[in-house]
């Protein structure tokens, strides 16, 4: 059972990655999923409720670093409060009319159209349009670096 329990697990964390990636699937869920469906396989041998804790404050992380990327991106790149509003409300947005690809654009483009409406100036909507994507690649990589310190914490506690 451990070694069906490890294969299915192992499906979510691939998922997990590729939802990090690219932001179709919830990411860093699924990795948390896997470990508790590995747990409930396995009667939680080796993983306590201290490690799920410690991991779902990982997830919560993650999330953290989504919006705080793109904060740093906006702000970096000298926008202003409204575009951040724009690029939050672009994420929204985005995921509505733009499917799984509204997750990436539609940031950028509330970004962009926030601070084009507030300064006028497309060189400076295109800084903070640039700014919001910098932030979501550094999100990503964050995120990548979260997740793989969550797998090495779950590969270290069921060896």
């Amino acid at each position: 059972m451990s070694t069906f329990a490890l294969v299915v697990a192992l499906l979510f964390f691939i998922a997990g990655f590729a939802g990090i990636i690219f932001p179709v699937l919830p990411g860093v869920i699924l990795i948390w999923v896997g470990m508790l469906i590995y747990g409930l396989m396995t009667g939680f041998e080796n993983l306590s409720w201290i490690f799920y804790a410690g991991q779902g404050a990982a997830v919560a992380l993650t999330a953290f670093v989504d919006y705080a990327a793109t904060v740093w991106g906006v702000h970096r790149y000298g926008g202003s409060r409204i575009a951040i509003w724009g690029g939050v409300a672009g994420l929204l947005l985005g995921v509505v009319l733009l499917g799984p690809f509204g997750i990436i654009l539609g940031p950028v483009m509330g970004a962009f159209g926030a601070e084009l409406l507030v300064r006028g100036s497309i060189h400076q909507a295109l800084r903070v349009g640039v700014g919001t994507l910098i932030g979501f690649i550094g999100s990503t990589v964050i995120k990548l670096i979260i997740a793989g310190a969550m797998l090495l914490w779950f590969f270290v506690a069921i060896s």
